[in-house]
């Protein structure tokens, strides 16, 4: 089953996670490092350290699903160490995955007034 990415969250773990690990393990690094249930409607994703490599989790009914996208050449755009998860939107994800880099794109404002 494919998700549908306008019924869930998407969440990014910032900084590299080591790519040997399969859903397990990056089902453990979301319950431990990312402090959220891997088994919420979410999909869960994560890029190593070179940004050549981006796998993605969810939970399936009575499974995880592990997606992943190597890249031949260039590299995804991410945000290096952080404290916190960035959740994205459907829209973004698909961005990231064009190469854009979200990270820097211009931010919403919010104005109560003219001035």
């Amino acid at each position: 089953m494919f998700l549908d990415l306008s019924k869930v969250q998407l969440f990014v773990k910032p900084g590299a996670t080591d790519m040997r690990k399969q859903s397990a393990g990056l089902a453990a690094v979301v319950q431990e490092e990312m402090e959220l249930d891997p088994f919420q409607k979410a999909l869960f994703i994560f890029c190593n350290r070179k940004r050549t490599l981006m796998k993605a989790i969810y939970w399936d009914r009575n499974g995880f699903c592990l997606w992943q996208k190597r890249l031949e050449q260039d590299t995804f755009p991410w945000p290096g160490e952080a404290h916190e998860v960035h959740q994205i939107s459907g829209r973004q994800w698909r961005l990231l995955l064009d190469g854009l880099n979200i990270w820097k794109a211009h931010r919403e404002l919010e104005y109560t007034k003219v001035s």
